[in-house]
């Protein structure tokens, strides 16, 4: 990358480019998938329960545990994202949640099930980390967030397209060969071990020990950007893994009782928001800054979320799933260029790996616990109660300063040595 490019070149120029291009795609594509394949759980819990005799409570447990596992996925996949390749830990992470995700078509217990979902996860935590960094290494800072965006954006994209294939597949052939569907991204897999090179600033990399990200400034930015990142995957764990159960649960067990035609297409509807939200975030936080957008997003949502738990009519829920996506979602687009920009190329792909895959350990609990409460209370008053770290703007805002302000001017004295 030279100095015209970061400077002069537009984003769309500099898409252009086979490097940047391909980079973009692949992390794009890993992300949409890797939410497709979650997704498709979410899809099918309801129909899952009734065949494997499964309570909400389980059905939330196998959640919380698909997230532990991709919480030591991810940091597994981190070491080897800066050991072996950004490219070699993102093709390998998409190959293991695929094939997982298709043998949960299988199980014929919930322990079984559970499983599946455990080696699912493995694979699902390290998709994030090593395509973050890919990106974040073949784009310049004045593009960053827009990049990352895009591959955020993508995430909502794959939500939809779970949504569609549940639509299409389910009434037909059952929930178990909606995850058959799953197996097919492997291919990709295969394109980006062809097609995607690793970035120059990654193979000049020195050998740097893990350890040094729990050592001086660093150590702190560490902290902070964990601790924002659990306060944030709790809130959206404990609501949009619910929300397909929401929209389809009949109105005695807390849900709105949609058939599978309407709660795929309110949740495709809700999805665009969420892509909206995703894009936008970048836009605005490459114009007005990575902080100040960020808790702006925090505070609407902490706003929004409650009404969409209390709507009465589908109608009403049609009309703010869009905003609860928009703002409920796209502040994890900020989350991806501030970890990215805080952390050195050597420890990069650990760094990440470890502050957000330690927040997911984190916010597992959320999707047992709106399960449990819903059995006692009802659907719409646990997924208020998965907002409580939402509705806390002031904690995440202490854990922002000095984390969502930074610039590019301020990183090189976290680390001086390392490029």
């Amino acid at each position: 990358m030279t100095q015209v490019d970061g400077i002069g070149a537009g984003f769309w120029t500099l898409a252009k480019e086979p490097a940047r291009r391909n980079a973009l795609i692949a992390a794009s594509l890993g992300w949409m998938l890797d939410s497709m394949d979650v997704m498709l759980y979410s899809m099918v819990i309801p129909a899952a329960q009734r065949d494997l005799h499964m309570t909400s409570g389980m059905a939330g447990l196998v959640m919380s545990m698909t997230l532990i596992a991709a919480a030591i996925g991810g940091i597994f996949f981190g070491f080897v994202a800066d050991r072996l390749g950004r490219t070699r830990a993102l093709s390998l992470s998409i190959l293991v949640y695929c094939v997982f995700t298709g043998l949960c078509a299988f199980v014929h217990s919930v322990p079984q099930l559970a499983i599946c979902r455990m080696l699912l996860g493995l694979g699902m935590g390290g998709e994030w980390a090593a395509g973050a960094a890919l990106v974040s290494e073949t784009w310049p800072q004045r593009h960053r967030a827009k990049a990352l965006a895009l591959v955020q954006s993508a995430w909502s994209i794959g939500y939809a397209l779970a949504a569609v294939v549940v639509a299409l597949v389910m009434p037909h052939f059952g929930w178990r060969a909606v995850f058959l569907v799953g197996l097919l991204p492997a291919l990709v897999a295969v394109w980006i071990r062809r097609r995607v090179k690793e970035p120059d600033t990654w193979t000049h990399a020195p050998n740097v020990s893990a350890s040094e990200l729990f050592r001086g400034k660093l150590a702190r930015r560490t902290l902070v950007i964990t601790g924002m990142n659990a306060a944030s995957l709790f809130a959206w764990w404990g609501l949009f893994s619910w929300v397909p159960s929401f929209l389809s649960l009949p109105v005695s067990k807390g849900g709105h009782g949609l058939d599978t035609l309407h709660t795929s297409s309110w949740t495709v509807v809700m999805q665009i928001g969420t892509f909206a939200g995703y894009t936008s975030f970048g836009l605005l936080a490459d114009r007005f800054g990575r902080k100040q957008v960020y808790i702006t997003f925090l505070l609407v949502a902490a706003a929004i979320v409650p009404l969409y738990a209390v709507a009465r009519t589908p109608l009403a829920l049609l009309f703010l799933g869009p905003l609860v996506g928009f703002w409920g979602s796209g502040y994890f687009s900020g989350f991806s260029v501030i970890a990215s920009e805080a952390f050195p190329t050597a420890l990069r792909g650990r760094a990440m790996g470890f502050a957000y895959n330690l927040g997911r350990i984190v916010s597992a609990a959320a999707p047992f616990a709106v399960g449990h409460i819903a059995q006692s209370h009802g659907m719409g008053f646990g997924l208020m109660c998965s907002q409580e770290g939402m509705e806390r703007p002031n904690l995440r805002s202490s854990l922002l300063e000095g984390a969502a302000s930074l610039r590019r001017s301020q990183i090189a004295f976290l680390c001086p040595r390392f490029p």
